[in-house]
């Protein structure tokens, strides 16, 4: 009997948490732009018992995220796909931050909504940055749900020069996620299947232990302290919701974004963190 496959693209310290929550079962393929890193934890998997395939892909080739979906499709049934790959502020200048987490995300939605299975799902890790940021003019949102990845970044709100610094341009290609989810949902339900987004917050991983220790530190730290959790999440409550987006629990829930924080956002939004920092002055 054939395998399910599931995919996960990105194997950090998230996409490996992922991949371990739905991975048993299924033939699963890992993705990542560094090939002895999802070599190594190819090999770590297999060692617990997963059936791997590893796969190099930059995302911001069309041309190899193409051959990704192609390959999944030859291994099996296509029954999840998770996309975790993203360049943070502290990692990337501006222009990389929009050909990965913009235009990466753009082309993933895409070329698997051409080899998804019926009553598949997949879902896409945005930020709780894409909460924080301000909202788009409709005419603004509806170009980037809509335009073709090929032609994203042609896109005059999508320009290097709109943006000031790595913070801002990741907080809109986050936001943008979101709008491309949602669009993407009316494609993939043609099919069948499925297609939502996951915006953590501050979750322990060596790429917020970067982003911590980076110029917005401080207002990360003061982020989470003016937070209902008070404390930073887990990779495995971040796979916990992949987990239930995935399953057919969430059979009835298609093109949202769920916010996974710990409160960041409401905090945020309803002035807590401004009487913090006005306390810390």
């Amino acid at each position: 009997m054939t395998n399910d496959v599931a995919v996960v693209i990105g194997v950090g310290g998230m996409g490996q948490s992922i991949a371990r929550r739905i991975g048993s079962g299924t033939r699963l393929l890992i993705a990542d732009v560094d090939q002895a890193h999802a070599g190594a934890v190819a090999t770590q998997l297999e060692g617990e018992g997963y059936e791997v395939t590893p796969a190099v892909v930059d995302v911001s080739s069309a041309e190899q995220v193409a051959a990704l979906a192609e390959q999944a499709a030859s291994l099996g049934p296509v029954r999840t796909v998770v996309h975790t790959a993203g360049l943070s502020p502290v990692q990337a200048p501006v222009q990389a931050i929009l050909a990965v987490d913009l235009l990466g995300v753009a082309l993933v939605l895409e070329e698997f909504a051409e080899v998804i299975a019926p009553s598949g799902a997949g879902v896409v890790i945005a930020s709780m940055a894409g909460a924080l940021s301000p909202p788009f003019a409709p005419e603004v949102a509806r170009q980037l749900a809509t335009t073709p990845a090929s032609e994203l970044l042609a896109l005059p709100v999508a320009g290097v020069d709109q943006f000031t610094s790595g913070t801002q341009a990741y907080g809109f290609a986050k936001r943008a996620n979101q709008v491309r989810v949602q669009a993407a949902s009316v494609t993939w339900g043609a099919r069948g299947a499925r297609i939502n987004s996951i915006s953590p917050g501050t979750i322990a991983t060596p790429m917020n232990a970067a982003e911590f220790d980076g110029e917005n530190g401080a207002l990360m730290r003061m982020m989470v302290d003016a937070s209902n959790a008070r404390r930073v999440g887990t990779p495995n409550e971040i796979s916990a919701a992949v987990e239930f987006l995935l399953s057919p629990a969430a059979g009835f829930i298609s093109g949202i974004d769920l916010l996974v924080d710990g409160g960041v956002t409401a905090a945020f939004h309803s002035g807590a963190l401004d009487a913090l920092q006005a306390a810390a002055r």
